[in-house]
């Protein structure tokens, strides 16, 4: 079983209406990956999950609704900490992959905890970078079965 570490859109979508579709892969996904325990998140997953969902999805979320999802989600995945040398990993692969700086720490964190996989729809589908792959669940072609 290949673990697979969890980018803030699948976290999003769960609650955005206005995508009902992608609401309903999210939800899938993320039921699946908690059945098989391969599932991964990011302290930085979790900081931009409440900050979206607080302040740009519609309808809004409350804080208590928030807090309460957040903590669901800490005990469903394992929960990857940000360090310093994760911070330096991401400035040097905004320089050397001309990677958007959160994206860059979210693929440093999957390097540093030997997780291969990202499920994320910020990086080019099937990309691999230094040893660590991305994928996108909500293309057409998505089979979870391929990946867990």
């Amino acid at each position: 079983m290949a673990l697979i570490l969890v980018d803030t859109n699948l976290l999003i979508y769960l609650y955005d209406q206005n995508e009902p579709v992608k609401q309903a892969r999210s939800r899938f996904v993320l039921g699946e990956l908690q059945k098989r325990g391969a599932g991964r998140l990011s302290v930085q997953s979790l900081s931009e999950f409440a900050n979206i969902a607080i302040k740009k999805l519609s309808p809004f979320l409350s804080v208590t609704d928030v807090a309460e999802q957040i903590f669901l989600f800490r005990n469903v995945f394992p929960v990857h900490m940000v360090t310093p040398s994760m911070v330096a990993d991401a400035a040097r692969a905004v320089r050397d992959h001309q990677l958007p700086f959160y994206d860059a720490q979210i693929w440093s964190c999957a390097r540093f905890n030997q997780i291969p996989i990202v499920f994320s729809e910020d990086f080019q589908d099937g990309q691999i970078l230094e040893g660590v792959r991305f994928v996108n669940p909500f293309t057409e072609i998505f089979e979870l079965e391929k990946w867990v």
